[in-house]
């Protein structure tokens, strides 16, 4: 009997480059990778259509597509976490100096249902006071899922081809949450600021105070695949985190990475974040992120209910087996 042939849709992270090379393999599985899409595309082809066999996925979107009775599951297996602070921004002019002068503005975004629009409405929501429904959220393009927005929540299309940064800095709307730098901020323009300036600081307090590195994207499988094959789920999640345990270590090695102050930064993070800042697995802290993000979702009219974990992932936690970090090297 040969191997499981299974495409795989993801980034091309550092965290997965050796199971795309083949350093790590999969027991039993001959996995394909494809990570040549941007994460809309992926996402979009994932949760309209299932065109793959495992993808990463938003995991505002996974929740969405499981809470509308689609045919996907997940393995615990978090490729991209990010946080969002610093994603805020304003235009300098318009006086908004915290996160409650946000409340009754316009605020632009890609569209609604991003991950990172998902974390940092619910944090501006739950610790800085904002009340996400008392502003109109601009976006220029279609959600990935398709929802009716509740009662009370305002999303408008943008009726012009100017972009939402362009905007922001011509001062057409205040504000902007965006998953990357704004292109003005990018050059430089002082038109546009970040809410939080100190960005960084705001975020280790937030780690400090929660212990949550948030979680942007989950690996969605498909259904028929894990009821068919069980044993693919756990085999999956043990060659990520060999693969993410090889990239520790090539971080590790100053002669590896094109950065004079890698072990200082390396250093940083362990003191910050712990050994392992990607850990996989429904350990105790990746359940207070996913059920915090999943809190979120139902807040801001995502999702119908709150489901337990348990019918969302599959169970793969393999104890010692996993989630053990560089220190194995």
């Amino acid at each position: 009997m040969g191997k499981l042939r299974l495409t795989v849709a993801c980034g091309d992270y550092d965290i997965v480059r050796s199971l795309k090379e083949g350093t790590v393999e999969a027991d039993g599985l001959d996995l394909i990778f494809l990570s040549e899409m941007g994460p809309r595309e992926r996402h979009w082809r994932m949760g309209r259509k299932h065109e793959f066999d495992v993808c990463e996925e938003n995991v505002g979107a996974y929740f969405m597509i499981r809470d509308q009775g689609e045919p996907l599951s997940a393995i615990p297996v978090f490729l991209h976490r990010r946080f969002r602070h610093g994603f805020v921004f304003v235009n300098a002019a318009a006086g908004i100096a915290s996160p409650t002068d946000l409340n009754g503005k316009t605020v632009g975004g890609t569209n609604f249902q991003p991950a990172a629009s998902i974390w940092i409405r619910g944090i501006l929501e739950e610790h800085y006071g904002l009340d996400h429904r008392s502003i109109s959220w601009l976006v220029d393009r279609s959600e990935d899922i398709s929802f009716t927005p509740p009662p009370g929540l305002r999303i408008e299309m943008k009726k012009t081809d100017k972009p939402l940064s362009d905007m922001l800095a011509d001062g057409d709307i205040p504000a902007m949450i965006s998953p990357t730098l704004p292109r003005p901020f990018v050059e430089g323009d002082k038109r546009i600021a970040r809410l939080f300036p100190n960005h960084k600081d705001v975020e280790l307090a937030y780690f400090k105070e929660t212990g949550i590195f948030p979680i942007m994207h989950v690996t969605t499988i498909k259904r028929e695949i894990v009821d068919k094959y069980p044993w693919v789920a756990t085999n999956l999640v043990k060659a990520f985190e060999k693969s993410k345990e090889l990239a520790y270590r090539r971080l590790a090695n100053p002669r590896m990475v094109p950065l004079a102050f890698v072990r200082s930064a390396v250093e940083e993070q362990e003191a910050t974040l712990g050994k392992d800042p990607w850990s996989y697995g429904l350990t105790p802290a990746n359940r207070k992120n996913l059920q915090t993000v999943q809190r979120y979702c139902r807040q801001q009219g995502l999702i119908g209910a709150i489901s337990p974990l348990e019918e969302l992932f599959e169970d793969t936690d393999l104890g010692d087996a996993v989630g053990t970090g560089a220190d194995e090297f």
